[in-house]
């Protein structure tokens, strides 16, 4: 049976033939001693009732479906709009491509190369292709700076190398004793790396090699040392240690090398992963890539440094790179085969679904006589006229379409012919003018977009396929190159893959369409704003409110806030989104602006602007129960019951229906409470504290919450999100 669409307005449906089973059968009975009154047995276990309950089971089933008319007069409809499915979404990450060994020049891994997954013998490989070159440059470390505090925009900066280094400072340095932080250290002491501009080194992984002093303590943990690796991407400061293993100098105490009889003189390193964006910016009067080290204030058992670390050598190398990748297979020079000359011709690729074009991927003709041409996709034929090389390729089919030729129904003249003579109209009057349009009807009409000639081979020079649900695969899963590429070792995705969503179903269009029709495509009510909106992020907008005008002053304008759609794969690894990274960048905002620009009133002013977001911090105790008290076991829960706080509070994925946390929401220490009681283990919770975090004067300050409720503000959102140096982490101890 065809499935109803449940989640429309029940109106009253009425069926063109409402008869059931059993009315036919008793029909068909009543009928007997008129047609056939020989026959006197009803009795069911008679063949002839037998032939007349099948009859009338065949029947029931074709009044069933043609009762289903309204749904296909629907459908209709939608073509009627020119609606279409949507095709399927492909998944998106980033791949990092590990060098075999440092290369003396700079070295590029070429846009469009295929990764995948592992095979199997049940599951096909997902193939994701590069977006754009990756450029692994040569770092050179231009300064070596101290300052006394972590500031977002440092300006009080004493460069360390001064009087120690020469201007030729391409192999680094070596030789002074020098002090990273001041002696003794405090908490928020930092120093920071400057490093050349000009190198194309964003993206990189690089590793920095340090040599220090031979057998010096610097009173900390060397497995938990209380210092925090950033790098700056032009908009806030990134964590850029991917993991603590990736710090060989144990936190500047080489207690590796110590362990192994290594003398630190000769060097550990310390492996970084940097932003993709990593911006050349200035501060102070130095300009370049920064990257800093901070240190933090220690929290619970972890030791701070007695004294500062020191380093007499100083080396950077790169070791790889991070590129975006999507989930796409690229096929080139497909050829669909040769054109007829006739109008509305149609060809198919031989793969589909199509991810949205790109400029290098275009429909070339070759005539029979003359040079090749590229046509231009259209969405459709409405505005082409005869001259115009256009065409249209339906995503979700990959069907390839040309222009049709419509003819005006006036020169319909068969049917006119046959009207007149129905309604009796002279037929000396009719003849002459069914005659006319006879001899028009070969030169009258209109050609949407032009034909190719007869002979022309048609060809696709380039398209992508993929996407899809499957696609969203987690991280480390991207290890097989599909294509040699030389120098690389290894690869992986260190982010799982995101955004990717199956082809549009019927019951997905039948809630898309009401919200369209309501719009209009026009900006005229907050819903509109906020539908319109969401549609010009073209997937990069997660959420979006249109906030309510209060003063007269404000007459006119339009302030939406938006929150950009980032990944959260750091709230599975129980780090929270920072809100640093729901900064609505300039691409985003242009876009959305131009869109809406195109469909508000005229003298309506559009503002994008970010919410106000508020951090919290939980601090509590739990009991779990006696089951459960194995050590592993309990960090274990202790973590996840982490990743639920990060998850709970969060402007994406928080909230009660887990679809983000609402506009204006205070956080209650009971919201706390019954998300951590329902964890399967959790006997009973302590004391809820709720620390707050607000942006103010350039910082975030931390602050136990005056009431026992954080109060965001009537446009504000909760957030949540690790960072030692801000002490921004919850905390949750075992009773």
């Amino acid at each position: 049976m065809t499935k109803e669409f449940d989640f429309l307005p029940n109106l009253p449906k009425s069926d063109l033939d409402d008869r059931t089973f059993a009315e036919l059968v008793n029909e068909c009975l009543l009928r007997i001693p008129r047609y056939c009154p020989e026959w006197t047995n009803y009795n069911p276990s008679d063949p002839g009732v037998t032939l007349i309950e099948l009859f009338a089971w065949l029947t029931d089933q074709m009044l069933m479906r043609f009762n289903q008319v309204p749904r296909r007069n629907y459908i209709a409809f939608l073509e009627l709009l020119g609606i279409r499915l949507q095709p399927p979404a492909p998944a998106q990450t980033e791949v990092t491509f590990y060098l075999s060994a440092s290369l003396p020049e700079v070295y590029t891994i070429p846009a469009g190369s295929e990764v995948a997954t592992v095979r199997t013998e049940t599951e096909e490989a997902i193939i994701f292709s590069t977006d754009r070159p990756l450029v692994i440059g040569k770092p050179r470390i231009l300064n070596l700076l101290a300052a006394p505090t972590a500031e977002t925009n440092p300006e009080f900066l004493r460069d360390l190398l001064l009087d120690v280094w020469t201007e030729d400072r391409e192999e680094g340095w070596s030789g002074q004793e020098i002090a990273l932080f001041s002696d003794p250290p405090e908490p928020s002491n930092c120093f920071y790396l400057v490093f050349d501009g000009e190198q194309p080194i964003n993206g990189n992984v690089i590793a920095l090699n340090l040599k220090g002093e031979s057998a010096t303590a610097t009173g900390i943990n060397p497995n938990n040392p209380p210092r925090f690796w950033e790098a700056w991407d032009g908009h806030a400061w990134q964590s850029v240690l991917l993991k603590e293993s990736d710090d060989h100098t144990r936190g500047f105490s080489f207690s590796e090398l110590a362990e192994a009889g290594i003398n630190p003189l000769q060097g550990a390193e310390v492996v970084f992963h940097l932003p993709i964006t990593w911006e050349v910016a200035q501060f102070s009067t130095y300009r370049g890539r920064w990257l800093r080290c901070s240190y933090v204030e220690p929290i619970g058992n972890q030791a701070g440094y007695s004294r500062s670390p020191r380093i007499i050598g100083m080396g950077a190398r790169a070791i790889g790179g991070t590129v975006k990748a999507t989930q796409c297979h690229a096929l080139m020079n497909e050829v669909l085969g040769e054109s007829n000359g006739k109008s509305g011709q149609v060809f198919q690729l031989l793969h589909s679904p199509i991810l949205p074009r790109q400029d290098d991927e275009y429909l070339l003709i070759t005539p029979p006589v003359g040079l090749p041409q590229i046509w231009q996709e259209v969405e459709d034929f409405s505005e082409s006229t005869a001259n115009d090389l256009h065409y249209v390729i339906d995503s979700t089919s990959g069907n390839v379409q040309f222009g049709p030729f419509v003819q005006p129904p006036s020169y319909q003249s068969q049917h006119t012919l046959q009207r007149l003579r129905i309604q009796g109209e002279p037929m000396k009057r009719v003849i002459p003018e069914a005659s006319k349009a006879s001899a028009a009807i070969k030169t009258t009409g209109t050609q949407y977009g032009a034909v190719p000639p007869k002979g022309a081979i048609i060809q696709m020079v380039k398209y992508r396929t993929g996407g899809g649900f499957r696609g969203n695969v987690q991280r480390g899963s991207l290890r097989i190159a599909k294509s040699a590429i030389p120098y690389v070792a290894s690869l992986t995705n260190h982010i799982s893959a995101s955004n990717g969503a199956d082809a549009e179903s019927l019951d997905d269009v039948a809630i898309r369409v009401p919200k369209m029709l309501r719009t209009r495509d026009r900006a005229i009510t907050q819903t509109d704003f906020e539908y319109l909106t969401l549609l010009a992020g073209d997937g990069g907008v997660a959420r979006v409110m249109c906030a309510p005008t209060r003063r007269k002053e404000d007459a006119g304008i339009v302030k939406l806030l938006v929150v950009p759609k980032v990944l959260t794969e750091s709230i599975d690894q129980g780090q929270g989104i920072a809100p640093d990274r729901f900064i609505l960048k300039e691409p985003l905002r242009d876009r959305v602006l131009n869109y809406l620009d195109e469909r508000k009133m005229l003298g309506v002013q559009i503002q994008l602007e970010q919410p106000e977001y508020v951090g919290v911090c939980v601090q509590t105790e739990v009991a779990l129960e006696t089951a459960y008290s194995n050590p592993q076991v309990q960090q274990d829960i202790i973590q996840k019951l982490k990743v639920m706080l990060y998850r709970f509070l969060n402007p994406i994925t928080g909230g009660v229906n887990g679809e983000g946390w609402e506009f204006g929401r205070p956080v209650y220490p009971s919201d706390i409470v019954k998300l951590l009681q329902n964890f399967q283990g959790v006997r009973f919770l302590g004391t809820v504290q709720l620390f707050e975090l607000r942006y103010e004067n350039g910082e975030w300050i931390r602050r136990l919450a005056p009431q026992p409720t954080i109060d965001p503000g009537a446009l504000g959102l909760i957030c949540s999100w690790r960072s030692p140096r801000l002490r921004s982490s919850h905390v949750i101890n075992i009773v």
